[in-house]
């Protein structure tokens, strides 16, 4: 199908865009350059149009049959029903990662459009960051998990059928819902990594990022609700909670965002906790990308993992490396600028809070 080209096509134009993403704005903040600066929300919206039109194509090449996508063949077939056929197009490595990705540009787009009112180096420095993890993923997405790859010349008849135990409105639910959580952690890490990059540690990035990690976090309790609602009615997965790798998996970032959103209310009011609300910022997102390591790679055995690839992890593990380097070696530059504004009482809520 010519769409299914179109969405590989718009894949590949998602590369570019969200590596002129980093450049250019980035030339613009060490040039002080305003032009280049306002480029990239811009950039952020046409990556955000180029990954809606990818993932629109995968669902078209699932609804019509297109079995010369070797993903829709191993996922799919021509009984399945419609919204069955849906959930398929995330039900396997390849399609899950493209969801990730297309809400990872949701996310980048929302911010580009809430944050007009922010200083135009802090929003460029935001939207360069946001960009980088992009980037990686993306680069991780076309080569090695590529949602497009045909299986010409052998044109299969039918499709293998998507796994019955993920025929459930289930899967149509939860995983987007899960994934705006998780996803969602990379917008209080990129404020966190702009104020270190401009030096800028005040309690203003802490009040710039509190409403995004609130609603990363409400979006994260909501994918786990529903999963466990899923699992306590599918034999065999223990309930409502069973303590699986998968389900600590995601509970790791809950439990971090939410000590992220009590602690950047501490910073904005009171000036305190400043080093610790950094560190929580980096591993809220870094123990998402933790948990998605650990789903695809195979290294823990869980009756919720269904697309393990231990190569495929590999490159996830690196890109996770990456995050946590950067930015605890940007705290470690950065971080001697930190300030205690104010103290607080040995009995008070910021006690209670490191308790």
């Amino acid at each position: 199908m010519l769409i299914t080209e179109l969405g590989y096509f718009a894949l590949l134009t998602a590369f570019v865009l969200a590596l002129l993403q980093v450049i250019l704005p980035t030339i613009g903040v060490i040039r002080n350059q305003v032009a280049w600066q306002r480029l990239a929300p811009s950039l952020a919206w046409a990556q955000f149009a180029a990954m809606i039109t990818s993932f629109g194509a995968l669902i078209a090449g699932f609804y019509y049959n297109d079995f010369s996508l070797s993903y829709v063949a191993q996922h799919s077939n021509t009984l399945l029903p419609w919204y069955y056929k849906l959930s398929a197009t995330w039900g396997g490595h390849e399609g899950s990662l493209l969801l990730w990705m297309t809400i990872m540009a949701t996310w980048c787009a929302l911010v580009s459009y809430f944050s007009r009112g922010l200083p135009l180096s802090m929003r460029a420095r935001v939207l360069v960051i946001l960009a980088g993890v992009q980037l990686m993923m993306l680069t991780m997405l076309i080569f090695t998990s590529s949602p497009f790859e045909r299986t010409l010349p052998n044109l299969a008849v039918d499709g293998a059928d998507l796994n019955p135990v993920l025929q459930d409105f289930g899967l149509i639910i939860h995983p987007p819902m899960l994934y705006m959580g998780y996803v969602g952690m990379v917008v209080p890490f990129a404020f966190c990594m702009a104020a270190l990059w401009e030096g800028r540690l005040d309690a203003a990035w802490t009040r710039w990022s509190r409403p995004w990690a609130l609603a990363a976090w409400g979006f994260l309790t909501i994918g786990i609700a529903l999963g466990s609602w899923w699992a306590y009615y599918e034999l065999g997965w223990g309930g409502w909670w069973f303590w699986d790798p998968v389900e600590n998996a995601s509970f790791m970032p809950w439990l971090v965002g939410l000590a992220l959103l009590h602690s950047l209310a501490v910073t904005e009011k009171r000036g305190v906790f400043k080093a610790w609300t950094i560190m929580l910022a980096i591993f809220a997102f870094a123990l998402s990308l933790l948990g998605t390591f650990l789903v695809r790679s195979g290294v823990l055995t869980s009756v919720h993992s269904f697309a393990a690839d231990p190569t495929r992890g590999l490159v996830i593990l690196a890109i996770l490396g990456i995050i946590i380097g950067s930015g605890l070696l940007m705290f470690a530059v950065r971080g001697w600028r930190l300030t205690v504004e104010s103290q607080y009482q040995l009995i008070s809520r910021e006690s209670f809070l490191v308790i």
